[in-house]
């Protein structure tokens, strides 16, 4: 009797273990991640204001909570960064949208600020890292002939 049970105990154990271990672990989607970028502001790339602010990618909440993002920054293949500030995107579908060129921040458009083009338009990754400096999320692009901008 005292086998039989320490037998039942041991396969108890060894299918529990299994389970815990063998089911394999879904890849879920992170709640702050990239939506889309436009890499190639439209027209000639001439620098000026305008068409720096129309180069911009833009982060997505999805989760339940909003996410401040002071300390956090995102940064492209040829590690230009960028540092947010004290700066909140709403949950549930909260979107904010970084600007290459210069502006005052309102509501959930930001800006870079810097006086050249950030993304490359032959090919380019934005990574999201947060302000422990983890990386979140990274969006990637090819050159592809009339295409301007990517869903991440």
């Amino acid at each position: 009797m005292r086998r039989t049970i320490s037998i039942l105990a041991a396969t108890t154990m060894a299918v529990a273990g299994s389970l815990a271990i063998g089911a394999p672990a879904s890849a879920a989607t992170p709640s702050l991640r990239f939506h889309g970028a436009q890499y190639d502001s439209p027209g000639k790339d001439n620098r000026s204001n305008a068409s720096l602010n129309s180069e911009w990618i833009s982060l997505i909440n999805s989760g339940n909570k909003p996410v401040n993002l002071s300390r956090y920054t995102i940064r492209d293949a040829s590690n230009h960064v960028y540092t947010f500030g004290n700066v909140t995107i709403a949950a549930k579908g909260g979107r904010i949208w970084l600007h290459t060129g210069k502006g005052t921040r309102s509501g959930r458009v930001v800006y870079w600020g810097s006086g050249n083009y950030i993304w490359n338009n032959t090919g380019d990754t934005a990574t999201l890292r947060n302000a422990a400096g983890k990386n979140l999320d990274a969006c990637s692009w090819s050159s592809r002939k009339d295409r301007v901008w990517v869903a991440c």
